[in-house]
């Protein structure tokens, strides 16, 4: 897989102005230094320094050094805390591009702090983006999505100016990538596709300067696809108009996809052309990326050829590759992330003293509050019939208080038992489609089959052929037989639906409990796949054969196997979105029966799991672990009352954090 390593800077926190490395570069940065010569010392003198800062972020350092520091002195003079975040954003930016990942991650921390403290939610979202693009090129995936999700949520509330779509453009093009990585490539091609359409639109004139990128992109996609004349075509393109607009960190990356595209296709010369291109653009402006991609290209090339020039090249690719990752640098990187964790641990650690106080504080208050109470009561020791009269009123109060909370628990109660027939519903109408898709079709080709049969007896009588007649007949009737077939399978559905929204009787009732856990496992999954499409998982069985009939409440306990269905369901989609490489999400039913006169039912899924503290409520009345909005708390308490109090058996469960979980069910056989 080609991998996007250097261009994906080129999108991140750009407030309005095209780089310095073109003609249109320069003629803006000459526009804004007039400007900043007879701008007054306020905040839109800040604001030009930053759009200079911001143009010099990947060309020139030094002139980077010195605005930077010019504008954050007046940042802070003029009290001016949004100024000082694009500041040090600009220059975090340029230290990952120069390849100085800790300094750039320990410039962005400060940035993220100061925009979260002075609540500035654009400036807060692209930190936490350029943050996560900082892991990405460390390799660290995990961190890196946690960053860019935390971005997007922010950035989704942020209503963008025609100068922040840059903004908009690299959150689809970072999606877009991340889809790429894990070879979802349809999705990938959707998110680079809302990038293209933002950046080619017709309001926005002056996003020359990105466009190639995005043409970029698609050519990588298009060789992921095998369809290398679009991916030829958008990279020469890509190549052309990065040289136009004389843009060396995109010559240098495109180069570096052309060359490999070349070498894929084993066509030598082009390869040798492209990596060298790249390689020049690259070490002109110290992009150490793009230093070490092309030449290593250039080393693997001339490894058979030229012995002496493959060491030349490989030389070059070991300096860039210590610039990037040697010890020191490592060094620096864990120290960096070791005292932004001690900085959040310190954050979470004043929040709770605060909230600590506060508790103390209305503690005290309270106490102090009740001691005039008292005292009161003390001095007005003649009242006290009266006071006893409020007391027997508020008592009053309280107790009908808690006859409206019983009587509220209960409707919940009675919510989440109702709450299972609705998530079934979807399932119930795949599975009885089936069957009356059938009744439709035989219906209608036995009304063609009594068609024909008319047809035949308008005949003379003489040339009626009496064998075909018979021979539909015979088909009629087998569709028949067929529909008759078909429509008691609908029946027993329907059945089945009616039996599990029936308020139970508490009438236990021998039942088969492999085909009761295998109707509700295809039920839940059907149901969940009507909600969410995407949704897919691995269903397994493995039910004991001689498994005996037990006597049980039905629509109990099949409440207790669909709320435990649809948990697993749940935990192996949300670790499925975490986008982990060769992870096949699963869920398994499986019934056994035991020595000890019991009957074993597991459910186990391969899930998020559970940590200890979890574990330890998770059958507490209204707690959960899901979203706001996605669980009452009510569903594994029902299950526990129902297995225990019900049904006098036992529901235990084993679990690992991050590797799954399997809940037991152990029944008595009566």
């Amino acid at each position: 897989m080609i991998k996007i390593i250097g261009s994906v800077f080129i999108l991140m926190f750009s407030f309005g102005i095209v780089s310095a490395q073109n003609a249109e570069g320069v003629k803006r940065i000459a526009e804004v230094k007039k400007q900043l010569l007879v701008s007054k010392k306020d905040t839109n003198k800040v604001l030009l320094i930053v759009d200079l800062c911001t143009a010099y972020q990947w060309s020139n350092s030094d002139s980077l050094d010195h605005y930077s520091k010019k504008g954050m002195e007046l940042a802070a003079k003029l009290n001016f805390p949004k100024g000082e975040v694009r500041i040090l954003n600009s220059k975090g930016i340029s230290l990952a591009f120069l390849g100085d990942i800790p300094q750039a991650l320990n410039i962005l921390f400060k940035a993220l702090r100061l925009a979260e403290k002075n609540n500035f939610p654009l400036e807060t979202a692209v930190c936490l983006n350029t943050i996560g693009g900082c892991y990405f090129f460390m390799g660290d995936r995990a961190k890196s999505i946690d960053y860019i999700k935390r971005a997007q949520a922010i950035n989704e509330k942020v209503n963008h100016s025609a100068k922040d779509i840059y903004w908009k453009i690299y959150i689809s093009f970072w999606l877009g990538t991340e889809y790429m990585e894990t070879n979802k490539l349809d999705s990938a091609e959707i998110f680079f596709q809302k990038a293209y359409d933002n950046a080619f639109a017709p309001a926005y004139t002056d996003l020359y300067n990105i466009r190639p990128t995005i043409l970029m992109y698609f050519g990588q996609l298009y060789s992921q696809k095998g369809d290398y004349e679009k991916a030829f075509s958008n990279l020469y393109q890509a190549i052309k108009t990065f040289n136009k607009y004389n843009d060396p960190i995109g010559t240098a990356d495109a180069s570096t996809f052309i060359a490999r595209l070349f070498k894929e296709k084993n066509i030598p010369d082009s390869v040798l052309y492209y990596a060298k291109k790249g390689l020049d653009a690259s070490l002109k402006y110290g992009y150490q990326r793009g230093t070490l991609n092309n030449s290593k290209i250039l080393a693997e090339y001339f490894e058979q050829l030229d012995p002496k020039q493959a060491l030349y090249y490989l030389k070059i690719k070991f300096a860039a590759n210590d610039s990037l990752y040697g010890a020191g640098k490592i060094q620096e990187l864990q120290k960096t992330i070791s005292e932004e964790q001690l900085n959040e641990q310190q954050i979470q650690e004043e929040q709770l003293e605060k909230q600590n106080r506060l508790k103390q504080n209305g503690f005290l208050a309270g106490l102090a509050v009740l001691v005039i109470i008292a005292f009161i009561l003390f001095r007005n020791n003649q009242q006290r019939k009266k006071v006893n009269t409020v007391l027997q009123l508020e008592k009053a109060k309280v107790e009908s208080t808690l006859s409206e909370l019983k009587s509220t628990q209960a409707q919940l109660i009675q919510s989440e038992k109702l709450a299972s027939l609705g998530e079934l519903t979807a399932g119930i109408a795949h599975e009885i489609q089936n069957p009356l898709n059938f009744v439709n079709n035989f219906s209608e080709v036995s009304a063609e089959l009594v068609q024909e049969i008319k047809e035949e007896r308008q005949k003379p009588k003489e040339i009626q052929d009496e064998s075909l007649v018979n021979e539909i007949f015979n088909d009629i009737s087998q569709n028949l037989e067929k529909i008759t077939l078909h429509g008691k399978r609908a029946s027993s559905i329907v059945s089945g639906m009616l039996e599990h929204s029936r308020t139970s009787t508490g009438e236990r009732v021998l039942t088969d409990i492999n085909k009761l856990a295998d109707e509700y496992l295809r039920l839940a999954f059907h149901g969940l796949r009507a909600k969410d499409k995407d949704f897919n998982a691995i269903l397994e069985t493995l039910f004991d054969e001689n498994l005996p009939k037990i006597a049980v409440i039905p629509q109990d306990m099949g409440r207790v196997l669909l709320n435990l269905i649809n948990n697993a369901f749940w935990a192996v989609n949300e670790r499925s979105k975490k986008g982990e490489t060769d992870y096949d999400p699963k869920v398994i039913i499986s019934t056994q029966l035991k020595a000890n006169s019991q009957l074993l039912i597991a459910i186990k899924d391969n899930g998020t799991g559970m940590s200890e503290a979890t574990k330890a409520k998770i059958f507490q009345p209204f707690f959960t672990t899901k979203p706001t909005g996605q669980g009452t708390g009510l569903g594994l308490s029902l299950a526990y009352d129902i297995v225990t109090k019900g049904h006098g058996g036992t529901i235990e469960v084993e679990t690992k954090e991050g590797e799954g979980s399997e809940f037991n069910i152990k029944l008595p056989i009566v």
